[in-house]
């Protein structure tokens, strides 16, 4: 691919190793949009993607806001999400968040347009393992919503959160992987031993919680291959190293923001995926400028 008219031995260039292997690619993540969205921050990272080209985008969860247990509402706002999601060129991975997924009636509608919580895929010698980190009992998952309603109730009128019981319970900050989860996570890693790398998404820092044993079962199922975990949540960009591995929680791309925390920054994640494993950047939307030396307008 690469043709010269040179016929010195000089050459003005250091090289021609061209990071052209055929199991390369690059791939982007978006992470949390709602949970306090700020409007057209979302669809201004959509509107960069398009000019960033990746092959496909994958998220972290919280793509809606799902605070009411109504079918239509929720129609509505997943309606208004697949909207802004279809303009970018790639192919967009759906990976649920509490906001899309925690209590009964939230499931159902995923389920209905979207079909499974937890999936994989290989693209390109690759294992996309995703996860959902809200896999709770229908009764433990009841509780949790009412209990989380009671807590934005409680902060639209500048009640203290004092004793509110969301605050209180182990799943609001780490979430919960269930027996068949695991299961299925294990039989998919078993059998793809022969791809290159395995990427690992999920929602909430599930590895937190020392008494998830699901989720620690997975960890030693991957722990003989080379791995990277990506979770959201936390709307604060962070990295981890845990049994040699790289384990992120990445920032916003959209969501609420905390004013004192300075990793709390709105970015898109950037993974080139190599013969030698993952080149990773983290890219501020505001950095990231169109051709005329813009942020790129964004569009509803």
């Amino acid at each position: 691919p690469f043709r010269h008219e040179i016929r010195s031995d000089a050459v003005p260039w250091t090289h021609t190793n061209f990071d052209t292997a055929s199991g390369n690619f690059t791939f982007a993540i978006t992470t949390d949009l709602t949970g306090g969205e700020r409007p057209g921050v979302f669809s201004t990272a959509v509107a960069q993607l398009a000019i960033l080209r990746p092959e496909l985008v994958m998220s972290v969860g919280d793509l809606i806001d799902g605070p009411a247990p109504i079918d239509t509402a929720l129609t509505r706002e997943w309606d208004d999400f697949d909207a802004r999601a279809r303009a970018m060129p790639a192919p967009f991975f759906r990976v649920g968040g509490n906001h899309d997924l925690t209590g009964t009636v939230l499931r159902e509608v995923w389920k209905r347009r979207y079909g499974p919580t937890y999936y994989s895929f290989v693209y390109k010698h690759a294992l996309f393992l995703i996860l959902d980190t809200e896999d709770l009992t229908p009764e433990r998952a009841r509780a949790i919503f009412e209990a989380r309603n009671e807590a934005l109730q409680a902060a639209r009128e500048g009640r203290s959160e004092s004793g509110l019981a969301y605050y209180s319970m182990p799943e609001r900050a780490f979430g919960d992987i269930g027996v068949e989860q695991a299961a299925y996570a294990l039989r998919v890693l078993a059998e793809h031993r022969d791809v290159q790398w395995t990427f690992v998404f999920f929602h909430k820092p599930v590895w937190r919680n020392p008494a998830d044993a699901e989720f620690q079962a997975i960890e030693a199922a991957l722990a003989d291959r080379p791995y990277t975990v990506f979770s959201g949540h936390l709307h604060s960009l962070n990295r981890e190293l845990r049994r040699g591995r790289e384990y992120y929680t990445l920032g916003t791309t959209g969501g609420g923001q905390n004013p004192a925390d300075p990793m709390a920054l709105d970015h898109i994640t950037m993974v080139r995926m190599t013969q030698s494993g993952p080149s990773i950047a983290h890219l501020r939307l505001e950095g990231i400028l169109g051709p005329d030396g813009q942020v790129p307008t964004a569009r509803r």
